[in-house]
């Protein structure tokens, strides 16, 4: 969702709801961020102007991302200071070709790169798994992999355990929206929490022995199972790159990790 200066509200009242959403008082935010309490009520009320450094210092404590950053600033009466550089661009030859070689290197398991709405932006041979079966619409550009993963005709309906991983991404999504205040995001959100379970009701994360939630997948007669992690990169400045991630599945039994490894024809 793109936002236009026209509908930028004063940097306070921003800051304010940042503070608010992050669950911080003004004594908590004043203290981390070493400012008076009594100068962050008055940035807040509008009755002081922040300086530049101010806005970004705060911004920084309160773990506002890289694009409201910018936001703040504009707001502020200052210049942006992040870029936002298309994937595309030569100048981001070196972070595809890392992106590359992690996806390479995790064959033959599965791992995808998204970005901050969860669309598809590079993926490994080994993740087209989970692609198979779904019809072409989930499968346009972009691919949104949240989508391909709760839609009913799309990876759900070979999932075992699709309550317990419905819960586990619906969770996972509104954590992301608390965290980035993103309109869009919201949206996607309420479109996959109210996707039909199919008998398939949320479900809390197993007992037994388990110690992640796992992702059981059904291909033909066989029960996948695995585990997943997720990489970003470590202080971003470009607000592309801050915004992307990699997801890293991991066979979680020696049944996935032989099919996996005979699939690929290792």
């Amino acid at each position: 969702m793109t936002t236009s200066l026209s509908d930028v509200r004063p940097v306070g009242e921003q800051l304010r709801a940042w503070r608010q959403r992050r669950r911080l008082s003004q004594l908590e935010l004043a203290s981390d961020a070493e400012v008076s309490t009594r100068h962050l009520s008055f940035v807040e009320t509008g009755r002081s102007a922040p300086s530049r450094e101010m806005v970004l210092r705060l911004a920084e404590h309160l773990e506002v991302p890289l694009r409201d950053r910018n936001l703040l600033l504009v707001s502020a009466g200052y210049a942006p200071v992040y870029a936002e550089t298309s994937i595309a661009e030569p100048r981001m030859d070196s972070v595809r070709a890392a992106l590359r070689q992690v996806l390479e290197g995790h064959e033959p398991y599965p791992a995808v790169v998204v970005d901050r709405f969860w669309n598809l932006i590079d993926a490994n041979a080994a993740a087209s798994l989970f692609m198979e079966g779904a019809p072409p619409e989930l499968l346009e550009p972009p691919l949104n992999v949240a989508r391909l993963s709760m839609h009913p005709d799309g990876m759900a309906r070979n999932i075992v355990n699709l309550g317990e991983w419905r819960a586990h991404m619906i969770d996972r999504l509104r954590r992301h929206v608390a965290l980035t205040a993103d309109a869009s995001l919201a949206q996607l959100y309420r479109e996959l929490r109210d996707y039909p379970g199919d008998g398939h009701d949320l479900a809390p994360p197993p007992s037994g022995g388990e110690v992640v939630v796992p992702l059981r997948l059904r291909a033909g007669d066989r029960e996948l199972s695995f585990f997943s992690t997720i990489a970003t990169f470590g202080t971003p400045v470009d607000i592309t790159v801050a915004e992307l991630a990699i997801e890293s599945f991991y066979p979680a039994d020696e049944v996935t990790s032989a099919f996996l490894r005979e699939r690929a024809g290792w």
